[in-house]
This record gives structure tokens, sequence and C-alpha cells, in this order.
């Protein structure tokens, strides 16, 4: 054991020594166990379904549209209010009843109102039960205090012949809540698309820089040994020069490569919003599974399942809510208002005495609208509105041509993406095979470097063909999912919880 507390000055300095070389060791095997991080494209995409700028749009889109159609119902419910003037106070001069003098006022008033009301969708009118109490206080000499009420009173406020808007919207409203939830799924699905080519982004510039750090080394060994070869006269100056070019190019294609890195580094860590991390490794990931998918049923389930085909009929019913407004507005209509209840008598000292013996209270009354000239604006309204109608038709009909068109031509992409991405597999396995053969036979002096170079750029064109065959493969996979709102893998429409969602209760 190796005391430091005595006096020999040479132990000290050894024991100096040797703490220092521990630590320094043991910040050696600290350097060496840390592994830089790594990232794979189902965690990039999990992260981009809680936190990407896409995902919080998606979020606000769909709650917008869940308290528009959660107003909508509230609209149909029963309301009840409260209304109030406590007080109303009033200091004046009046003229007498008679005409010949100024008496001085001084009172307060009070009143309270309720109301129960109610639209009825299934006409369009309204129904409300009303009940109010007014008090009136007058500061006079004597004082006096008067109640006057209306217990109960029932009003019915009826369109007749006129446009029904709640019976429209009855058809629509639902139809617009399922188109938000639809579309928010397939915001979701562009997420996975959006996060997919920010991660194929940088993975596919940090494969490329490997490349060109690897080919950096190796023209750097090819210039070696040119001039080795240049030095004994086995080759001309000239291709000392070309392989000094490849030389140069190569560090040029280095420093590219970096500032590729930079850029496709910042474009996913902006989009997944999580701290910039320079060491870390993007690992590539296996192709989907592949179940070859039939165009008909891949078809049907967009057209069961898409946000879009929920709009061509909600389309067709505003064209035809529009029309049947236009029409209204066009012919006879009427309004019916009915009324019935009880009045106290006009005045009363007590509060307990208001609801004795009340008067009955009625009212009816039919008001109508009856266009006569209008020097045809209605009809033109009308003429319009059918002709927009039409359009319409015209214009969904060719959507749906164009919808299933864009889905069968999905399909047939994604059913060929297997043999595209075997193809790139096996050319960048010959590509790398062929450059390594090329490379050996250059090494012996069997062929020049223009055959290197053309082998080296086939190597490199075919590794890079081989990460966009990957990142075309995904790709069309996530826009097939978007597409038909289906999970092919599962076997299931996709859907989502609608718990999940903040801020909804």
């Amino acid at each position: 054991m190796i005391s430091i507390t005595g006096k020999n000055p040479i132990k000290v300095k050894i024991f100096r020594i040797f703490l220092i070389l521990i630590i320094v060791s043991l910040l050696k095997i600290s350097a060496i166990g840390q592994v830089p991080g790594v990232m794979t494209l189902e965690e990039a995409i999990g992260i981009a379904l809680r936190q990407s700028p896409d995902a919080l749009t998606a979020i606000h889109h769909f709650r917008s549209n869940y308290w528009e159609y959660r107003n909508y119902r509230a609209e149909l419910m029963p309301h009840l209010s409260m209304a109030g003037v406590l007080p109303s106070l009033s200091k004046d001069v009046i003229v007498s009843q008679e005409g010949d003098r100024f008496i001085p006022v001084n009172y307060s008033q009070y009143s309270v109102d309720m109301s129960l009301s109610k639209n009825i969708g299934l006409t369009g009118g309204k129904v409300s039960l009303n009940s109010s109490l007014q008090r009136l206080d007058v500061f006079a000499d004597p004082a006096t205090t008067s109640y006057s009420s209306i217990p109960i009173n029932i009003q019915l406020t009826q369109p007749l012949f006129g446009f029904n808007e709640f019976r429209w919207r009855k058809k629509t409203e639902p139809l617009q809540y399922n188109e938000a939830q639809r579309r928010y799924l397939e915001e979701v699905e562009q997420i996975r698309i959006n996060a997919s080519n920010v991660f194929f982004g940088l993975l596919n510039a940090q494969i490329k820089l490997k490349i060109q750090q690897t080919n950096l080394a190796n023209n750097d060994t090819l210039y070696q040994i040119a001039k080795g070869r240049f030095n004994i006269g086995t080759i001309a100056e000239n291709e000392l020069l070309q392989i000094e070019l490849s030389l140069l190019n190569a560090r040029a294609a280095v420093e590219q490569a970096k500032l590729d890195i930079s850029v496709s580094s910042f474009n996913l860590f902006s989009y997944l919003r999580i701290p910039e991390d320079p060491k870390l490794i993007l690992l590539a990931p296996d192709p989907p599974n592949f179940k070859p998918i039939d165009a008909q049923i891949a078809i049907a389930f967009a057209r069961d399942n898409r946000s879009e085909a929920l709009a061509f009929e909600r389309r067709i019913i505003e064209a035809e809510s529009n029309v049947s407004m236009a029409k209204s507005e066009n012919r006879f209509s009427a309004m019916l208002n009915a009324a019935y209840g009880l009045r106290s008598k006009p005045i009363y000292s007590q509060l307990d005495d208001i609801y004795l013996d009340p008067n009955e209270l009625q009212q009816l009354s039919i008001g109508i609208n009856v266009p006569i000239l209008d020097w045809g604006a209605g009809r033109g309204k009308v003429k319009l509105a059918e002709s927009q109608m039409e359009l319409e038709r015209t214009s969904i009909q060719q959507n749906r041509i164009d919808f299933d068109q864009e889905v069968f031509i999905k399909v047939m992409k994604f059913n060929m993406q297997p043999t595209q991405f075997a193809i790139a597999s096996k050319s960048d396995t010959v590509a790398l095979k062929r450059y390594e053969v090329t490379k050996q036979r250059y090494y012996i002096g069997k062929i020049g470097i223009t055959d290197l170079n053309i082998a080296q750029t086939e190597k490199d064109n075919a590794q890079q063909s081989y990460i966009s065959a990957l990142a075309t493969f995904w790709n069309s996979y996530y826009e097939l999912r978007k597409l038909t709102l289906y999970d092919f893998d599962a076997n299931q429409p996709i859907s989502f919880n609608i718990d999940d969602i903040p801020d909804l209760e």
C-alpha cells in the first residue's frame, strides 16, 4: 500500500503519476463506451405523430370541427335563460295628463324574466315557455310599491311554406363531422409520409457522406500509387493529373456531403421538434411487409373510408339546399305567431296577490309575404341555383373518376415496388463487387483510370438508388394508407380514439 503521509517525495510523485494514469484510463474507457444515438424510421414517425407541427395542426383542425358539430347539436336542445333589471332608477319631471303642470317623478323598476325555448328541427319553428315578474317602487309621499307578473306564457313561431334551414342542416352537419374525423386520419397519415421524407433525406445524406469519405480514401491511395508509377515511368503524366483531379473532386464531394448532412439534419430535427444531435445515426429500415393489393378492393376501401367520398355527398345536398332556398324566396310565404298564457291584474300592492285570479292572455298573428313584381329576379335566382347544382353534379362525377384513378395508380405503383427494390438491391451488390474487382485490376495495372472511375460512379449511383428505392417503397405504402384509410397489415380500417384528442370536454 502506498502512503502519501510520509516525507518521501518520490512516493508522492509515484502516487500522483499512478492516479493520473487511472483517470486517463477511465476517460478512455468512458469515451469508448459512448455509443452515438440511433433512430429508426418507426421511432421518427412516433415522435412526429406526437409533437410535430403537422400533428398539432391536425389536432387543432379536428378540435375546431368537433366544437362546430357540438354547437349545432346544442342548437337543437332546450335553452333556459334568465334576464333581469336590478334595478332601473329614474328621477325626472313629466307633464301631467291634463297638460297643465309638471310633475316630478322618482321611482325604481325591477324585473326578472325566465325563458325555456327550443328549436323545432322538423318544421323550422321555435317554441318557448316564458315567465316574468316586475316590481315598481314610487318614491313619493307616501311611497308605494306595486307588482305585475306573467306567470306563464307559451309562444310558437312557425314559418309557413318557407325555407327550413334545420331540415337541411340535419343532413349536412353529421356529414361534415364525419368528414372531419376522416380528414384528421388523412392528416395523420400525411404526417407519416412527411416524417418518412425527412428521415430518408438525412439517411441518404449520411450514406452519401460515407460513400464520399470512402471514395476520398480510395482516391488518396490511388494517387499515392500513381505517383510511384509515374516516378518509375510506367504511367504518363496525363493519367497522374487525372487521378489527382479525382482526388480533388473527392475532397470537394466530402465537403458538399457534410453540408447536405447539416441541411437534412435541420429538416429532421425541426420537423420532429427535438434537440439537434450531430452524432445521431439513422438505421435503414427493412422494406414494408408486402402483400399484393387488388386495385378494385382498394378503391372500395377508399370510397367507404375517405373524407372526399363524404364530401361528394355533402356537396350535392348543399347544392339542393341552395335550390330549395331560392325557390322558397320566390313564392308565397307566411309566418305564424301564436301565444297563450296568464297575466296578473294590472297592479298589485302585495306580491302574494299577483298570482290570484289572473287574466287569460291570447295572441295569434299570421304575416304573409307575396312577391308580385320583381322583374324576373326571383326566377333568375332559381335558375342560377339549378345551374350551379348541375355544374356541381358534373364536377363531382369527374372528381369520382379522378378519385378512383388516383387510387388505382397508387396501387399499381405499390405493387411494383418489391420488384423495383429487388433490382436496386441486386444492382447495389453487383456494382460494389464490380468496383472491387476493377480496383484490384487497376492496382496490378490491367486497366486504366477511366474504367476505374466509371466503376466507382456506378457503385455510388447504385448505393444511392438502393436508398431511394427503399424510401419510395415506404412512401408508396404510406400514401396508399392515406388514400384508403385502411391498414393492410392489420386488415382493418384505420381509426382513432377521440378521447386521445385533448380539450374536447
